[in-house]
């Protein structure tokens, strides 16, 4: 069953992040990782044309980036091209899972993977951050009340929840299928206010100062270290993303809104709390204000020993 209209243009909200760049999807000049390159002056990678002579070094994709700082990038591909977009707009985020991805190739070559690789591929890929300041609209997620969270509650989407996408895969799949796919998100509580002065269209295209935070409970291993801590997100049913989502007979009759698994339960959410815009907090993931994430390739080894010597943490059940 298609969910969401035939033709999806770069002024849907879900795009709203990456808005700046999508004229570059449209190059027919063969330059895109040039004009890429030349966005970002402290980004410290490099987009790159995928080639046998790039492969012949024989590193894993993301020791590629970690040692060489190169983001090998396919020709034509929207899929690849989204991702180096996600890089230039939310940065830290991607240096953090970067870091994780090569402290566990090292710990477990590239023939294994982690229930943490998982976890950061997953997000990765199909990742939202869901801003929340309502422990009601939690309760409504949890329980995969659609109808609740998303028709009953529309007000409430862009005043007391919003989200940031991250996965470079959501977009992708929007723009080649004309519909709006399912997220794996991190819920996160915030202050109404912060929602109230960022959100555009139920979007938040990117936060800084909370990003560098999240990627320091990253790098450290203690959030995205299982696949579980995600929850489903359909990005169907934010109002106005999609036809049809106002009437609460579409969670009935959509495929992607689908009910709770019996025993399935959902960790508590990150709990942040800001004083500015340039120092934030997060409870029990980073106890000093304002230290925010060593996201540069030096993490990596410092990343190793925080997965090594990872606690279990109230978070991560």
């Amino acid at each position: 069953m298609r969910i969401g209209t035939s033709v999806i243009g770069f002024d849907h909200p879900i795009f709203a992040g990456v808005a700046a760049h999508c004229g570059l999807v449209s190059d027919t000049h063969g330059q895109v990782n040039a004009r890429l390159n030349t966005m970002s002056d402290d980004l410290s990678v490099h987009f790159v044309t995928q080639t046998d002579a790039l492969l012949a070094d024989g590193l894993h994709y993301e020791e590629r980036i970690a040692r060489r700082g190169l983001v090998a990038t396919r020709d034509r591909s929207t899929h690849d091209l989204f991702n180096a977009m996600i890089w230039l707009e939310h940065t830290a985020l991607k240096r953090a899972m970067n870091a994780r991805q090569v402290a566990d190739i090292a710990r477990v070559g590239t023939k294994q993977r982690t229930r943490g690789q998982c976890a950061l591929t997953h997000f990765d890929e199909a990742g939202a951050i869901v801003w929340l300041a309502s422990d009601e609209l939690l309760d409504a997620w949890n329980r995969h009340d659609w109808a609740r969270l998303f028709a009953k509650n529309g007000s409430a989407w862009g005043e007391r929840i919003a989200v940031t996408v991250i996965g470079h895969a959501l977009l992708d799949y929007a723009l080649t299928h004309g519909e709006m796919p399912v997220a794996k998100a991190l819920a996160v509580m915030v202050d109404r206010s912060v929602i109230v002065s960022r959100n555009r269209a139920v979007h938040i295209a990117s936060w800084a100062s909370a990003e560098r935070s999240i990627a320091h409970a990253i790098v450290t291993g203690r959030c995205l270290a299982d696949p579980q801590e995600l929850r489903p997100l359909p990005l169907a049913g934010i109002p106005g993303w999609s036809a049809g989502a106002e009437r609460e007979d579409f969670y009935a009759r959509a495929p992607c809104f689908r009910p709770l698994r019996p025993g399935r339960h959902y960790p508590a959410p990150l709990t942040f709390v800001f004083a500015s815009d340039t120092h934030a907090n997060a409870h029990g993931l980073a106890a000093d204000r304002g230290h925010h994430a060593d996201t540069s390739r030096s993490a990596v080894s410092r990343a190793n020993a925080a997965v090594r010597g990872r606690r279990k943490s109230g978070f991560l059940r």
